[in-house]
């Protein structure tokens, strides 16, 4: 029954508008203009030229015939160009794929046939690649995209162009849009991104643009962010668009500082030469961060803050950044919840405690973004939330407005992901005290020794305690006595040397007997592109009998 408050109170065009991180660009074109907007190499831009830009590219967009539900995929790097085309399509309520750099050629074809991609945009480093995947578009799935290829000042190489159209020439012959014009309906797909492969089962995440104007803002508040930022590109926009920074900068008119290679030298030479004050990254990142000579740190007297994300941070990462004087915070997400969804919320009565201490409460995933409606651990049968004692086990789950759409042509996997009204991650942990969650490990990676569970999580952070580990994987062993038993990968330091008897007793003087590996492999690792280790492929290694996808 209408009430009084439903009469003639009707929504209008002055009184409601649809979410869209679009706006931001506008925004920050309009009152902050002649600010800086991107540092690349020797070009600079402000925001009402990244706002033309983008405005130019997105009326070459239509002209192509983009429009709503259209798919726009790029293989590009951190570039102005990735930024331009994170605003341009989603001005046009187009959707934005952005491809992960690392994939092979039929994985690529795969992807961009999935999602039907319109229009592709690729940077000329990438031609190796995207010539045979787009080859095997063509021929194995009849698709026929448009290509504009990108050519980088700042890229030396000399990469060949595939398509008949040039992102410089395509911009200069089509005037800009007055306006990004964004969607007439928040619900609508912003864009599809794939998950990165570690369990070996690749899908296309589907966002929209309400969640993404939402969790641009969550950035901010969750890291208390102040106007004008000099952000630093280390983590690659392909990765959950950027964990939405993309759009957060444009929303605070701060300085995107784009890094086409992820090195220390050129990190840290980053920072010092325009004072950039905030990065995000994988741990692997800030791992190099960590360990670079000082003299490569020389010059850097401002406070640089980081977010860590992307896999579980080792202890000794947190506290190593700690002692070089950076601020590190933990986040915790998934490509299914537009990147980070979760914040170890600092505490001011954090400061009292010993840095080993500090460094354990960082360590936790935390609490749920502040326009994240829900994020708990239950029970994944009775969905009955797990007490809140730092012992009992459940899987980490949300619900909100910062949750994807669904998995593009995948009604099972949709389903089942969001079973009971909540969105499964399929991460297991614990609720603490302090209602702060620890994740324990990926349900998978739980080993099972004896009938005793054993978090490979756990002795992955007793293993990077070790002065001469750089990376490890624990994963399971079949074993007939125990039916598993831990089995460590190790990759060492530069330089170090260590014997796979040193560091099982360096596990014995920090673990039960039980949880200490039972043998160490000095071999590569498997990582994808942001940093996680693929551990399903370590499972293939050793015919673990958890190796599924």
């Amino acid at each position: 029954m209408n009430n009084i408050y439903d009469q003639h109170l009707e929504r209008n065009a002055a009184n409601f508008v649809a979410l869209s991180p679009v706006s931001f660009v506008e925004r920050s074109a309009e009152v902050f203009g002649d600010l800086p907007s991107v540092v690349h190499g020797q070009r600079r831009y402000t925001w009402a030229q990244t706002h033309e830009r983008a405005a130019r590219l997105a009326a070459a967009l239509r002209a192509l015939g983009v429009g709503r539900g259209s798919t726009v995929s790029v293989m590009l790097p951190n570039t102005p160009e990735m930024i331009e085309a994170h605003y341009a399509v989603p001005g046009l309520n187009a959707v934005l794929n952005a491809l992960n750099t690392r994939l092979d050629a039929a994985l690529l074809a795969w992807q961009m046939n999935h999602c039907e991609t319109q229009v592709l945009l690729t940077d000329r480093e990438f031609s190796a690649v995207m010539a045979p995947a787009l080859d095997i578009l063509r021929k194995e799935f009849g698709r026929n995209p448009v290509v504009i290829d990108v050519d980088d000042s700042e890229y030396a190489g000399h990469g060949e162009r595939l398509g008949s159209l040039e992102y410089e020439a395509l911009l200069a012959a089509h005037p800009p849009l007055a306006r990004l014009e964004g969607p007439a309906d928040e619900w609508d797909a912003i864009a599809v991104s794939y998950t990165s492969g570690t369990t070996g089962d690749p899908k296309g995440v589907v966002i929209h643009h309400r969640g993404a104007y939402l969790n641009a803002v969550s950035n901010v508040t969750a890291w208390t962010m102040p106007h004008f930022p000099v952000y630093l590109w280390t983590l690659p926009m392909f990765h959950c668009n950027g964990w939405c920074f993309t759009w957060t900068l444009a929303m605070l008119g701060g300085t995107h500082v784009c890094l086409r290679r992820v090195n220390a030298r050129d990190i840290l030479d980053a920072i010092r030469t325009h004072r950039v004050d905030h990065y995000c990254a994988a741990p692997i990142v800030h791992n190099h961060i960590c360990h670079a000579h000082a003299e490569l740190r020389a010059g850097i007297d401002h406070t640089v803050r980081g977010l860590v994300a992307g896999a579980a941070p080792p202890a000794a990462m947190i506290e190593g950044m700690a002692r070089i004087g950076f601020d590190i915070t933990h986040v915790y997400g998934l490509t299914e919840t537009y990147g980070p969804a979760a914040v170890s919320a600092k505490r001011a009565t954090w400061a009292q405690a010993d840095l080993s201490e500090q460094t354990r409460l960082n360590g936790r995933q935390g609490v749920r973004y502040p326009l994240q409606e829900g994020m708990t651990v239950l029970d994944p049968e009775t969905l009955v939330e797990v007490p809140a004692d730092g012992q009992t086990m459940g899987e980490l789950m949300f619900r909100g407005n910062i949750v994807m759409k669904g998995y593009l042509k995948n009604p099972e996997s949709t389903a089942k992901a969001f079973e009971g009204g909540w969105f499964h991650t399929g991460d297991l942990g614990v609720i603490e005290p302090d209602r702060y969650v620890k994740i324990r490990d990926r349900s998978k990676d739980i080993i099972i020794s004896g009938g005793e569970n054993i978090s490979s999580l756990e002795v992955e952070d007793v293993l990077y305690r070790h002065p001469a580990v750089a990376s490890c994987a624990i994963v399971a062993r079949p074993d007939e006595k125990w039916g598993e038993t831990p089995l460590a990968f190790i990759e060492r330091k530069p330089g170090s040397e260590v014997t796979a008897d040193e560091l099982i007793a360096h596990c014995r003087s920090l673990l039960a007997g039980y949880k200490v590996p039972r043998e160490i492999r000095f071999e590569d690792i498997p990582k994808t592109s942001t940093g996680k280790i693929q551990k399903f492929l370590l499972r293939e290694r050793v015919k673990s009998s958890s190796a599924i996808g």
